[in-house]
């Protein structure tokens, strides 16, 4: 498998054309992701792990057509509208990011397919209305991560933050729940800050945060982009902690950022962490299983946390196909797709890579605190944080 799987991926971009004649028997899956653009090292793991999911569920054959996005929301819409639309799949899986999951939200509303998200922002599923009704997503919520960090800083004896933060809906919505955060633990936000994911240079932002003397910053970015902000406060002579966000959970972040990063602060999901965390913990053991599948596949020290939300996707599939092939619908059919997005509701205590995921009619995520562990970059390795 693990050396076939470009062929893997072609093979199913060649089947798109056939889908519809085969959907009478097969469950057709549309996955969307940032394997190129600045959100690559966010992508490229996930569709690793699509490689990984079950290919035949409860009798019937999964079939997984892969498209990439290129880290842009109007491509994102647009390989959702070519799935729906021409390859009429029962399932959308995707996008990386926040903003193209976002965008994403519409067409699946209007064609009436069940949507999971591997993004993070507490947006894609809340508030809860017609259009969210849709839509579901195993990522933890910015609101559990931030709450954690603000908790750990409070802990730490931390009065005063400092946030720079992407300018798009990523940032904005950990803006959001760090004031929210801030005001719980008595922190006081002392200079707010905003870059782009493209941003060559961030030094004009950085001397502003500094000359606001915050004793934290907490820097809002994921993948590769948001170590930029970290070297540039090193670089500068900071000497305050700093926290990132669990968007930053993968090696190639620890790679670009190299020294600089040392010492950083994160809320994680558990899995970045599997192999240190007791052996009680609820997300130890799937965690472990996960690393071992993945890195059988793709090589020793290659698992990382956002592969695993597709991976826990995998687990919501192997426990919702069923129940929605019983309500007697076929693959295929506008009625087979409410009966899909039906029995995602009504997943309970389901022990993922990440947390244990609780869903109902009013929450299409989840996960509660034991979704979230704090997280030390030491030595270029994540260290877990008791």
């Amino acid at each position: 498998m693990q050396g076939r799987y470009p062929f893997f991926i072609s093979l199913f971009v060649a089947a798109s054309t056939i889908f519809s004649a085969a959907a009478h028997a097969e469950v057709n899956i549309g996955v969307t992701l940032s394997t190129t653009g600045p959100a690559a090292s966010l992508g490229i793991p996930e569709r690793n792990a699509v490689a990984l999911l079950p290919k035949e569920i409860g009798g019937q054959k999964i079939n997984y057509l892969v498209l990439d996005d290129a880290s842009d929301s109007t491509n994102a819409v647009k390989n959702a509208r070519k799935l729906t639309a021409e390859s009429r799949v029962d399932l959308l899986v995707g996008s990386s990011t926040s903003p193209n999951a976002l965008a994403m939200i519409d067409v699946a509303s209007e064609s009436m397919t069940p949507m999971i998200a591997v993004a993070a922002s507490a947006a894609i599923v809340q508030p809860m209305d017609a259009k969210r009704n849709w839509v579901f997503k195993p990522p933890q919520h910015d609101s559990l991560m931030a709450r954690a960090v603000l908790e750990h800083m409070s802990k730490s004896n931390i009065k005063s933050l400092g946030f720079i933060g992407f300018n798009d809906a990523y940032g904005e919505s950990w803006w959001k729940e760090v004031q929210k955060a801030a005001d719980i633990y008595k922190v006081k936000i002392v200079a707010s800050e905003r870059f782009s994911r493209t941003d060559n240079n961030v030094v004009g932002q950085v001397l502003k945060l500094m000359a606001g003397n915050p004793e934290a910053v907490m820097i809002a970015g994921s993948g590769t982009p948001a170590a930029m902000p970290q070297i540039a406060l090193k670089q500068r002579g900071y000497q305050g902690r700093i926290y990132q966000t669990h968007g930053v959970a993968n090696n190639d972040f620890l790679r670009v950022g190299g020294k600089d990063v040392e010492g950083a602060y994160l809320p994680a999901g558990p899995l970045l962490v599997a192999q240190q965390l007791p052996s009680n913990h609820s997300s130890r053991q799937r965690g472990v299983e996960f690393i071992n599948a993945y890195e059988s596949a793709y090589g020793p020290g290659t698992a990382n946390t956002f592969a695993a939300h597709v991976w826990d996707i995998g687990l919501w599939l192997q426990q919702s196909i069923p129940v929605a092939l019983k309500s007697g619908a076929k693959p295929g059919t506008p009625e087979f797709r409410k009966a899909l997005r039906d029995a995602l509701e009504l997943l309970k205590e389901v022990r993922g890579a990440h947390g244990v995921y609780n869903l109902s009619s009013n929450d299409h995520n989840g996960l509660d605190e034991r979704a979230r562990v704090i997280v030390k970059i030491e030595g270029g390795q994540w260290k877990y944080v008791p």
